[in-house]
């Protein structure tokens, strides 16, 4: 274990786009991914959604790989090594909500205690995000939503509001994202998280071929990546973030403490969170 100098890294974008059905994910991805490598042929699509995929099929002679039931994560890590052994470069998961439903499935299916039971279901999971972070290639998964509500006190009753979507997959799993798109039924495009800084704060747009040529230009500049913060202060630096894009920035910039604070960046997720929506009743 050694302090080592920062330096300046080549990466590939780990990108997570989340609408509910209609929003445009498919073909937003497939045009991204396009602009991130300018080849089709390198673009494969591990399909779920019944073969969805081979709609765009006009837009460029790209790769296809129909998964069936089971959605199981190994048989998503099993398309992921067929299209790594391709060459493929950009790898489009849609959808990863299809993993995520056949892991409650068969929790729901084992006996026993309800709560130590996830350690026979959070492992499986964890593979199968590790295979994305750790593979050599760009990957873009889509990820099914709906419109999030919570019951807020107005005039002294509960009423429902609005917060945003809720993604169909595990809590957390945009930590393990660089970057996060949520699209809306007119298929415009907004950053939920990014850690590229080229679309936070942005309006609303429509994702293209020139969204993925932006992506690959970061990706080819490398990121800076500072070392040397103990366990400490990066717990201080956690517990007094005030926003999620900062929480975000931490949770990437210091992988070594990930796990070790992974309840400490969720608690002050959820306190920021809580905030956001006392702040919004008092208007």
């Amino acid at each position: 274990m050694q302090l080592q100098q920062a330096s300046r890294k080549k990466a590939r974008i780990k990108l997570g786009i989340q609408s509910p059905s209609g929003g445009g994910k498919t073909m937003s991805a497939l045009l991204i991914a396009y602009g991130l490598c300018g080849n089709w042929s390198k673009i494969a699509v591990i399909d779920t959604e019944n073969k969805s995929a081979d709609l765009y099929a006009h837009l460029g002679e790209y790769k296809t790989l129909s998964l069936e039931p089971p959605y199981s994560p190994e048989r998503y890590i099993e398309g992921i090594d067929i299209c790594l052994d391709a060459g493929i470069e950009v790898i489009v998961i849609d959808s990863t909500s299809h993993e995520w439903d056949n892991l409650l499935d068969y929790h729901s299916s084992l006996q026993g205690n309800s709560f130590t039971n996830w350690a026979r279901v959070t492992p499986r999971h964890e593979a199968f995000v590790n295979k994305i972070l750790q593979s050599n290639a760009h990957f873009i998964c889509t990820i099914r939503s709906k419109t999030d509500y919570v019951l807020s006190e107005k005039n002294g009753k509960q009423v429902p509001e609005k917060v945003g979507l809720k993604a169909h997959q595990r809590d957390n799993l945009e930590y393990e994202f660089t970057l996060v798109f949520e699209m809306n039924m007119a298929h415009m495009a907004k950053a939920s998280k990014d850690r590229t800084g080229l679309f936070m704060g942005k309006p609303e747009f429509v994702p293209t071929v020139e969204t993925g040529r932006a992506i690959a230009e970061w990706c080819s500049q490398g990121i800076d990546v500072p070392q040397g913060f103990t366990y400490d202060q990066v717990l201080q630096l956690v517990r007094n973030a005030q926003n999620i894009s900062e929480l975000n920035t931490l949770y990437y910039t210091y992988p070594q403490y990930q796990q070790a604070l992974r309840d400490e960046f969720t608690t002050r997720k959820l306190q920021i969170q809580n905030n956001i929506i006392h702040q919004t009743n008092q208007q």
